[in-house]
């Protein structure tokens, strides 16, 4: 399944809102930088969809398409 995610790094808060079925914000606590926003991403996905996490597009932008497994 492939979705498309807005990061929001630097957040105070961590979560994920679903807009539609493919469409999801994503609001992270680790700062874009070190790739440390990605790794954040990933792990939080996988808790989410309790499945594998691929990012395909987007390591260095806020808008991202994500493969999941």
């Amino acid at each position: 399944m492939i979705i498309n995610v807005r990061v929001h790094p630097d957040s105070k808060k961590q979560g994920i809102e679903k807009k539609d079925e493919n469409n999801f914000i994503v609001f992270l606590k680790s700062p874009a930088e070190n790739n440390r926003a990605n790794a954040e991403l990933v792990n939080l996905l996988h808790k989410y969809f309790k499945k594998e996490i691929s990012i395909k597009s987007g390591l260095k932008s806020r808008n991202k398409i994500v493969e999941v497994f």
